[in-house]
């Protein structure tokens, strides 16, 4: 494992759609964090990608959500359930040099999950925010995490992972990043 780095990561934000987040095992702790992650991915400068599931049945990412979204950050529609079947999302990711994944989204045993499994495939460092994701039924999530890890992803909490990008009290973001989380 190596730690990640704003300028190195990218915050992938998996189909938070308003038909599918009403459906979610602790919704509203899981739009808290990831709306915590966006806020500090904006403070520390990191790119991010959005998917959205067949939106025209699903709907659109959570409002709450999009408000937090910087204007070169791409909302793409996906059919696949991995990010990686989506050619608009692989173009993405390799146009600039990314070693790590911050993932969070839903459900965590369907596209969360295969995404992070393509992750790994193709050699990247995923780091699963665990606080961050969700699946309807929790025991679908408990199985999802662990077999994640046993494959090699990282799963950490969004508060973990924020002071991984810092690294240190000296970081230029330090007081911004702490307020966000107490």
């Amino acid at each position: 494992m190596f730690f990640p780095s704003a300028e190195t990561a990218v915050l992938l934000l998996i189909d938070m759609q308003e038909k599918l987040v009403k459906a979610m095992n602790s919704s509203e702790q899981c739009l808290a964090r990831q709306k915590i992650m966006l806020e500090a991915a904006n403070i520390l400068g990191m790119d991010a990608i959005i998917t959205e599931q067949y939106p025209q049945g699903l709907g659109h990412t959570m409002p709450e959500l999009t408000g937090m979204f910087k204007t070169d950050w791409p909302v793409i529609e996906k059919k696949s359930f991995s990010c990686f079947g989506e050619p608009l999302f692989c173009g993405r990711l390799k146009s600039k040099p990314r070693k790590t994944l911050a993932v969070m989204g839903i459900e965590s045993h369907v596209c969360v999950f295969q995404t992070v499994i393509n992750a790994l495939e193709q050699g990247f460092q995923p780091f699963v925010l665990e606080d961050a994701i969700s699946s309807r039924n929790p025991s679908d999530m408990t199985t999802a995490l662990r077999l994640l890890r046993h494959q090699g992803a990282i799963v950490t909490t969004v508060e973990s992972y924020l002071f991984m990008l810092m690294k240190s009290a000296d970081h230029p973001a330090f007081r911004q990043i702490a307020k966000l989380i107490r």
